[in-house]
């Protein structure tokens, strides 16, 4: 159906996903404007262009804010791995940030915000099923990471701002983000693969959500048109929670990539509480040496609690409100195919010495979790 010709606005919009929700608006017939730190790596479409721009930066928002109609604001910082522990930054882009954008749309009279935001800002590690919006958001001290805690700061500023000068906001907690051309989260578990480090599994039972790109994409597209006066405001100051809809374990969803890869999944299976050690172990190894070394840590202990602890929530209230319909269904088929075009296949290979020593220290550090926990007053 073609619509009237609107100019929207992505931050964020050099990553896979802003990318993919422009060239869905460039298919409504709206002008797309990319602001990023860097430029997306696929050729901009006719309609779109890309503005060079950060958001710790008013003044440049301001400008770059100047005509638009729909801000999405989907940047942010921390998400994972060695991310994750630059406290500074993370509270610079996502709190300080997100109330820059707030200010360049109240400065611009822009009369839509559509906010990305994430399954942590209500968990923490605890067990959910079928969770909705109703739920309350988790107590700021009680998130597992920094990252987790701003998002929940800065959700709750834009949805406070709903109404404020015109200017109508609604917020998209997001389920696990995949995708072919995913810059974040598989690239690292391929990555892991091809080093050997894939060794163990934990909570094969556990379920959690995930979220293909292009359902992503429609929901966002949905979400600012249901700001609108011809949608009666639907999503006006409304949070949901967007997935595909079918939560899975997350071993089992990554299985079609790294079977399809030529690598066997992993048949050792250890406790969450063993594998959240392990995770606190990298971490601290991280404090010590970032300043020194560019040190990625292997795994976080939020990430231990978003892939071992079963969390799940409907998409429900997005269905009725926005008329969100999740089309993939936890669809990694396309994300194989790409890895394969890439030349990723397993080679035999021989391993290196540093990664002889790094898997015997992963077992050490294991085997201490184990002797600890049979030590008295040891949990």
């Amino acid at each position: 159906m073609t619509r009237s010709k609107e100019v929207h606005l992505i931050t964020g919009g050099g990553g896979y996903p802003g990318y993919t929700l422009g060239k869905q608006l460039i298919g409504r017939n709206h002008k797309v404007i990319l602001l990023d730190l860097r430029e997306p790596k696929w050729p901009l479409v006719e309609g779109m262009t890309f503005v060079k721009a950060s958001i710790t930066n008013l003044d440049e928002l301001e400008s770059a804010f100047q005509g638009v109609d729909c801000v999405y604001h989907m940047a942010s910082y921390g998400m994972s791995g060695r991310e994750q522990l630059n406290k500074k930054l993370i509270e610079a882009v996502n709190i300080g940030g997100t109330e820059n954008v707030i200010d360049a749309c109240l400065k611009n009279k822009i009369r839509r915000m559509v906010y990305t935001s994430t399954y942590n800002v209500v968990f923490g590690g605890q067990e959910t099923r079928d969770g909705d919006e109703t739920l309350p958001y988790l107590p700021l001290d009680k998130h597992p990471d920094h990252y987790s805690r701003t998002k929940s700061i800065a959700e709750q500023t834009v949805l406070k701002t709903d109404g404020r000068n015109g200017l109508r906001t609604c917020a998209l907690r997001l389920a696990g983000v995949y995708g072919p051309e995913d810059q974040r989260h598989i690239p690292r578990i391929v990555g892991y693969l091809e080093q050997g480090l894939l060794l163990a599994s934990a909570a094969p039972d556990s379920l959690q959500d995930f979220l293909h790109v292009e359902n992503l994409a429609q929901g966002h597209l949905l979400a600012g048109e249901g700001l609108t006066e011809a949608r009666g405001y639907v999503a006006a100051g409304q949070a949901y929670f967007l997935s595909d809809g079918c939560p899975v374990n997350t071993l089992q969803f990554y299985q079609p990539l790294i079977e399809g890869l030529g690598y066997n999944m992993p048949k050792v299976v250890i406790s969450v509480t063993m594998l959240y050690f392990f995770a606190f172990i990298t971490e601290w190894v991280h404090f010590i040496v970032a300043r020194f070394h560019n040190f990625q840590p292997m795994l976080t202990r939020t990430e231990v609690y978003k892939s071992c602890v079963t969390h799940y929530y409907s998409v429900a209230k997005a269905r009725k409100d926005l008329g969100y319909n999740p089309e993939k269904k936890n669809d990694i088929q396309e994300v194989l195919e790409f890895y394969k075009k890439e030349g990723r296949m397993k080679k035999v290979r021989k391993q290196s010495t540093f990664m002889y020593y790094l898997v015997n220290i992963i077992i050490a550090v294991v085997f201490a979790s184990v002797v600890m926990s049979f030590l008295p007053g040891v949990k």
